[in-house]
């Protein structure tokens, strides 16, 4: 397993990835898609980065998102991070925070923030950022629509 920057064969095998888990919502994965298709289209653009974990064939199994957070310094945000269900709870996951860790501190970073909900389906989401070191910073009750509150993570790396 290696992880490695983005590239355009990757693009069909992250949707199938990303419907396959049955983590994401329709809306969720489209955004997930938008942000994919902005680093494939535009090489330049500094608001988004992401790496994809890969197999001894150089095929995606999982990938993560983050950029930094504008207007703050040393302050990145995790958009996405998916693996593939098939490789789920063998450690690619905290891999690839690993991996965000140690591009974020290289860019001078000092904060991780994630978000999630607070819906059931996103107690194991929510498990899998305090076990790899996060710890939950804030709470918008209601945030995504009534009785889903928004929950902001936060991975302090100095």
């Amino acid at each position: 397993m290696k992880i490695r920057i983005l590239f355009e064969k990757d693009r069909a095998r992250l949707l199938s990835m990303l419907i396959k888990t049955r983590a994401f919502t329709s809306a969720e994965i489209d955004v997930a898609m938008e942000l994919i298709d902005i680093v494939l289209k535009d090489q330049i653009q500094k608001d988004y980065q992401i790496c994809c974990m890969v197999d001894d064939q150089d095929q995606a199994f999982g990938y993560i998102c983050y950029g930094p957070t504008p207007m703050t310094q040393g302050t990145f945000d995790l958009y996405w991070i998916a693996v593939d269900s098939d490789f789920q709870e063998q450690g690619v996951g905290s891999k690839l925070l690993s991996f965000l860790e140690e591009a974020v501190k290289a860019e001078g970073g000092r904060l991780i923030l994630a978000d999630t909900s607070t819906i059931p389906h996103y107690e194991k989401t929510q498990r899998f950022y305090l076990k790899n070191g996060f710890q939950e910073v804030a709470r918008v009750s209601d945030y995504y629509h009534p009785g889903n509150d928004r929950v902001t993570f936060c991975r302090r790396l100095l």
